[in-house]
């Protein structure tokens, strides 16, 4: 099984079109095509089922695609070794983590690993599902909310972080030194829409004590939240150490929770069945580094 045609498929899988699959891999449509069907034939089994101009994969296309991801990792883990093992140098790192810690956090200390470790390409993506795209090989490692222990991952826990409610300097909340969530019923919220991670943190406490909270605006990126706090719209709940990254944000301030609190367990989680480069050490090592004093501090 060649894994050229693995790669082929794996694009039809993800994207469930010919056409445009074909277009990410340059190649064109027929010939997609006609190497689909060469490995159809080969395993003695349509992969996917066409009907009109839907794809669909086949219960026998998904088994391949669960296997393919892992030999086209097995590939690169190859390649990468005997990379390492000629050049004593160098590599590419793919690190998953959440759009908030992205934006906010991490990019400041991305300058100092680059200027360390010059021959290292690191490559960042932007998600809320961080675990699965470990899981599935898209990276290399990841750094998201604690999950359960899963045997497939090496997870290394970095550190713990409360919520806060933040709020306009100008509010009448803004002399206050503590405050409970079922206090901010009676105030005006801005927050993530439902299914964010950090939305659901706050609902999965407040639904533990009986009720929920509403808002007045919802939206998908902290940044435009803290604007909207800014823009005195509202209050927002977020995590405490946000707000050190623009200590010259002096309209707003930072209040901590009294009660249940919302809290974000933070963890850097890698497969277990993965080549472990040197990059990907060093990457690692500088990562938990800035976690944990980052927490102590």
């Amino acid at each position: 099984m060649d894994n050229r045609n693995i790669q082929y498929f794996m694009a039809v899988f993800e994207l469930l079109h010919f056409t445009k699959a074909a277009e990410r891999l340059g190649i064109s449509q027929p010939t997609l095509s006609q190497q689909i069907r060469i490995l159809e034939a080969e395993l003695g089994t349509p992969l996917f089922d066409r009907i009109g101009k839907k794809v669909v994969a086949t219960e026998a296309g998904k088994l391949l695609w669960h296997y393919g991801a892992k030999m086209l990792q097995a590939e690169r883990d190859a390649k990468n070794a005997i990379k390492e093992l000629l050049s004593g140098e160098g590599g590419t790192v793919r690190l998953a983590m959440l759009p908030s810690d992205l934006d906010f956090q991490l990019v400041p200390l991305f300058v100092p690993f680059k200027a360390k470790y010059p021959h290292i390409q690191l490559q960042v993506f932007s998600t809320i599902h961080v675990q699965e795209e470990v899981l599935n090989h898209k990276v290399d490692i990841g750094i998201g909310l604690q999950g359960a222990p899963d045997k497939r991952l090496v997870q290394v826990p970095l550190g713990s972080e409360p919520y806060h409610l933040f709020v306009h300097a100008a509010s009448e909340l803004a002399k206050r030194k503590e405050i409970t969530l079922q206090e901010l019923e009676q105030h005006s919220l801005v927050m993530y829409p439902k299914g964010f991670l950090g939305r659901d943190l706050v609902d999965e406490v407040c639904l533990k004590e009986g009720f929920e909270l509403a808002t007045v605006m919802e939206t998908s990126s902290a940044h435009s939240l803290l604007q909207l706090v800014s823009a005195g719209v509202g209050a927002a709940i977020q995590p405490k150490g946000l707000l050190r990254q623009f200590p010259e944000r002096l309209d707003i301030v930072a209040i901590p929770f009294t009660g249940p609190t919302p809290v974000r367990h933070m963890e850097l989680m890698y497969c277990t069945d993965r080549f472990i480069s040197r990059s990907h050490r060093q990457l690692t090592e500088w990562l938990i580094d800035f976690f944990h004093g980052k927490n102590s501090t």
